[in-house]
């Protein structure tokens, strides 16, 4: 009797099994001297519930640890991490630094936190950035060949094919000519843009009205071609130019960009081409 009590302890001891709910089952056993199936079966399927909780909340810190990499510099701590969404595809991430960015559709930036200043390579597409205010360490977003610098504020840049558009939405920011101190100052209500080299001066726009994230688009003197890299962005069908001139004509107004088709055959009418689908693609060509 000895003996199997001695053997029921080095069972139960804890560290002797990787299986949690046989052990509960032989603590049960060496307690009452009786377990049901049932009960074998509830213990194992909540043994189950743990571990599949516990590997999510493991996959889910791997997620979001694996952003950043850390990289050392002068005997200072360097952030970087690569941000990327594909086509119809919309992202909110929090940096380490607290800003938070979202990207529309199609866009692609690294991010580059060290010390003394944060920065942001756009390479493709558009994002808003809300910057956390750090006055020791400066923001800046280069975009093509220009260059967005803030301490602190909140604004959109799109990387159009002919250019870099800037709409500021809370404090003001220095826009310009990348790596030099050429610009200007736009406070928040106005936008700019930098095409050929130079940066045009600030207008006025309604920063309370929707704007890409709400599915609209507020702009003036736009290119049909930049409408359209906006619009294939998006989830939807393709859109096409037949002809490279229909890219150059130009666009102002306010537009819903949740109904692609709608809007380039009202625009069509006006402008002078026609929509045509094919497949899953929209094909924009002039009228004969």
């Amino acid at each position: 009797m000895t003996r199997e009590r001695t053997s029921d302890k080095r069972w139960t001891g804890g560290a002797q099994s990787d299986d949690r709910a046989l052990t509960e089952a032989l603590e049960i056993c060496a307690s009452s001297g009786r377990l049901s199936d049932a009960q074998v079966r509830g213990m194992r399927a909540a043994r189950q519930r743990r571990v599949v909780a516990a590997s999510a909340m493991v996959a889910m810190a791997v997620v979001g640890g694996g952003l950043w990499r850390d990289l050392r510099r002068d005997g200072g701590a360097v952030q970087v991490a690569h941000l990327e969404t594909r086509r119809g595809e919309r992202r909110a991430v929090r940096l380490a630094d607290g800003s938070t960015v979202r990207m529309d559709g199609a866009t692609r930036l690294d991010v580059r936190l060290e010390a003394a200043q944060r920065r942001i390579l756009l390479s493709r597409g558009e994002a808003f950035f809300d910057i956390a205010h750090d006055p020791a360490r400066p923001f800046e977003v280069v975009a093509g060949r220009s260059s967005t610098r803030v301490l602190g504020t909140a604004f959109a840049i799109d990387l159009a094919a002919d250019g870099v558009k800037l709409a500021v939405y809370r404090g003001r920011v220095r826009f310009g000519v990348a790596a030099t101190e050429d610009g200007v100052t736009v406070p928040a209500g106005w936008r700019s843009q930098f095409r050929g080299g130079v940066v045009a001066s600030p207008k006025r726009f309604d920063r309370d009205q929707p704007d890409w994230r709400g599915g609209w688009l507020d702009t003036d003197a736009m290119r049909l071609g930049d409408l359209v890299d906006k619009l294939n962005r998006r989830s939807g069908p393709l859109i096409a130019l037949s002809e490279p001139a229909l890219a150059d004509l130009p666009l102002s107004g306010r537009f819903k960009l949740d109904t692609p088709r709608q809007l380039l055959e009202a625009m069509g009418e006006a402008y002078g081409f026609t929509v045509r689908q094919q497949g899953n693609t929209l094909h924009l060509q002039p009228k004969a």
